[in-house]
């Protein structure tokens, strides 16, 4: 080719020398080994890129060797992320891979670490990690590829500050939450069942003593009625007593929340007008009668799989191998009686720091095992081992093939982006019509109402009388908003997290986690009140309206609070005249946008199978200012016209 030449259009600069040297020297960041991600490195190597850092913090589990390709059973219990830089480099050994075994949310890895990479590429499981992700690379201006699967369909997103929207200009999809009072006294589903048993029960027994569950909080009201009201409030009674055996202990748990909790709530006569009232389980009575599946082996020390102590399993060690196998009654009894044995006899380490692990196979015998008493006591349909470990954590179960697709589309988009072509990138879903396999789209440009790389503000709904400051620390800001370690201030009043504290400054805002926000000093945070939120491990900041609202329907708004999002009045002034329209108040985010734990190995996430119109749900600003104003975001109408002049292609 001439020197004169111009430069080949996509997709033949694929073959060029100057793009190929770009590849093989470019620096890329994968975030997540897991399901995309072991697809993803391994693409990268077989296309040419030698300069790759791998982060996960995760090991490898049993369940991941039918479809994570890189791992074998010798590997379990090893770091995803160095046994998969080891295997990707047989495929080009003098590649440079360097493998990070933590959490990417870690002070270590803050905007100076992505500033030193070309291209982040994320095959993350979770959506508060993206979020993070999300937000680092708009500090480092990094471009950032996103991806996710879910069974037969998947997407890639393509995010470059200024150019096209962020990963959080989207709406995402809130996770289903439900009241408080029909997960403690009137569950008629299954998932009410599982629900309880994971976020209450298991955090009762085995979790952090400081952190107060909604359990917790609804005793505190008085929502259970005076009667036992002494017992219930006592915080010993979930500890195991001196002297008291691991059996003694796991019996007289079983009696209080299967036997004596039912027949609480049977008084609660108002409740049974219109349901069906639950039969309270006799712990005696179900273990003297006959095994109805046969006969298993006798208790014994849980088996590993290869895990230390992690992986020990109560059901296998019971016989009840067949995870897709019902249980019956006696089974879910003596399988709840083993995994709290269990616990205390080979775990107690744990027993007071644990969180709940679907990868943690006696926390998933414990949680199946409580769920399906507590549904067999409210006659719910009882689940498999296998049906509650998905639901316990929301597991959508992960095919290779989509993981392959998806993985070979991000070193596509990826590819764009070093020839620098963003006008040939493209939002891609894949999805399971034969003639219409996968869908591209052109990424919509920067929306100016978001709140991460926009300009705007939100607004809060609140009962600021009795919404503690830990309670919207925790549920607003870290749950919903995705922030790390915030600062909050209001007026003269600060709150504030982080690693710099000294110990004068740790105990003051210890001081006042427990004050309902119209307390706090200062003041207090009343109707009217504007927060200013930052977070410096992201870079982040934005600024919160808040509105006093007491009234709340539990059963449409479990959380009690909204949040919603728009442009500043004077802002809204300005884009009017600059965009002709009048930049009014963006949708409501509804109750509850928290981050979901996304599921199996870096497999679930949100999906869309058509370009959304532009949302305004979660909307901010950034912390640090603009370079330059952005472009106001196209109204519906233009939006709905690019879709319809977007391609579709499909997979040779």
């Amino acid at each position: 080719m001439a020197a004169s030449d111009p430069t080949p259009g996509w997709p033949a600069v694929v073959h060029s020398s100057g793009l190929q040297q770009q590849v093989k020297y470019a620096k890329v960041l994968a975030v997540g080994a897991g399901g995309i991600g072991c697809e993803l490195l391994k693409t990268l190597v077989l296309s040419g890129f030698e300069n790759i850092e791998v982060i996960d913090m995760d090991t490898i589990e049993t369940s991941n060797l039918n479809r994570q390709f890189l791992f074998r059973k010798r590997h379990v219990g090893e770091s995803k992320a160095k046994v998969a830089a080891e295997a990707v480099r047989k495929f080009r050994p003098h590649a440079q891979i360097v493998a990070h075994q933590g959490n990417v949310k870690e002070p270590q890895y803050d905007v100076d670490f992505f500033r030193k990479f070309d291209l982040v590429l994320n095959g993350l499981d979770n959506l508060e990690a993206r979020r993070h992700v999300n937000r680092l690379c708009l500090a480092a201006e990094v471009p950032l590829v996103e991806s996710g699967t879910t069974g037969y369909i998947g997407q890639v997103s393509v995010h470059k500050k200024g150019v096209f929207e962020c990963f959080e200009c989207q709406s995402k999809p809130s996770p289903k939450t439900y009241p408080v009072c029909t997960i403690r006294n009137t569950p008629d589903k299954p998932i009410h069942c599982v629900v309880w048993a994971k976020e209450l029960l298991f955090q009762r027994l085995f979790g952090r003593p400081d952190v107060v569950t909604d359990l917790d909080e609804a005793e505190a009201n008085g929502e259970d009625g005076a009667e036992g009201h002494e017992e219930k409030e006592d915080p010993s009674f979930f500890l195991r007593r001196d002297g008291e055996t691991a059996d003694a202990y796991a019996r007289r748990i079983f009696h209080r929340v299967f036997t004596y909790d039912i027949e609480r709530v049977l008084r609660m006569k108002d409740l049974w007008t219109t349901r069906t009232p639950p039969t309270p389980l006799v712990l005696d009575d179900i273990l003297e009668s006959p095994p109805s599946n046969g006969p298993h082996a006798p208790a014994k020390a849980a088996a590993s799989n290869g895990h230390a102590g992690a992986s020990a399993s109560a059901s296998r060690a019971l016989g009840l191998r067949d995870s897709h196998q019902m249980w019956s009654l006696r089974d879910n009894a003596r399988v709840f009686l083993e995994s709290i044995r269990t616990f205390l006899e080979q775990r107690p380490e744990d027993v007071g720091a644990a969180e709940f692990d679907k990868d943690d196979a006696l926390a998933v015998d414990f949680v199946t095992a409580a769920a399906n008493l507590r549904s067999l006591a409210y006659g719910i349909p009882t689940q498999t081992l296998f049906d509650c470990k998905g639901m316990a954590g929301n597991i959508i179960h992960a095919i290779a093939t989509t993981n392959a697709i998806i993985s070979g589309l991000i070193v596509v988009e990826a590819m764009k982006l070093l020839a620098k072509m963003d006008s040939h990138c493209k939002a891609t879903y894949l999805s399971q019509f034969n003639r219409r396999m996968v869908c591209a789209v052109a990424p919509p440009p920067p929306d100016a109402k978001c709140m991460v790389c926009g300009k705007s503000q939100l607004q809060l709904q609140i009962d600021t009388a009795s919404t503690t400051l830990g309670q919207f620390v925790t549920k607003v800001l870290k749950k919903h908003l995705g922030i790390n370690e915030p600062t909050v201030t209001c007026g003269d009043f600060m709150y504030e997290e982080g690693s710099g504290l000294d110990d004068s400054e740790v105990a003051f805002n210890a001081k006042n986690l427990p004050l309902a926000l119209a307390s706090l000093p200062g003041g207090g945070v009343r109707n009217g009140a504007i927060l200013e939120i930052d977070d410096q491990t992201q870079h982040f900041q934005v600024q919160v309206l808040v509105s006093h609202k007491d009234d709340w329907d539990e059963e449409k708004v479990p959380e009690k609070f909204t949040l919603t999002g728009s442009l500043p009045p004077a802002q809204q002034e300005a884009e009017a005249g600059t965009a002709g329209t009048a930049g009014t108040a963006g949708a409501e985010a509804g109750p509850s946008s928290a981050a979901a734990a996304a599921g199996d190995d870096n497999d679930v996430v949100e999906l869309v199978e058509a370009p959304p119109a532009s949302t305004t749900e979660q909307s901010g600003k950034r912390k640090r200012p603009a370079e330059s104003d952005a472009e106001p975001a196209p109204s519906k109408g233009k939006r709905a016209k690019a879709a319809d002049d977007d391609d579709c292609i499909c997979l040779d």
